[in-house]
């Protein structure tokens, strides 16, 4: 499996602040990054898995109403992690 418990603990401990901290917006926004870029790979070999697709869609909806709900909250947290992610509008 691509995403691992360690994986998970990673990613939050880099960008949730702490390992256990799994409900910060940054470390959420950080898992699904992976996780769609985890997908996107996929999709690039399997271009007609429609279910991965769609899960991919989802996604990155997730991730953007959790960026607009940082950008609406706290400016600098979002210029944070949009710097640290390298992700653009």
């Amino acid at each position: 499996m691509y995403l691992t418990t360690e994986k998970k603990q990673e990613i939050f401990e880099k960008y949730g602040n702490s390992a256990t901290n799994t409900g910060s917006s940054e470390g959420q926004i950080a898992l699904f990054s992976f996780r769609i870029s985890h997908l996107t790979e996929h999709l690039k070999l399997n271009k007609k898995d429609f279910g991965t697709q769609r899960a991919l869609i989802a996604l990155v909806g997730k991730r953007r109403a959790l960026l607009d709900y940082l950008k609406r909250k706290e400016i600098g947290r979002y210029r944070a992690i949009i710097k640290d992610l390298n992700l653009r509008k």
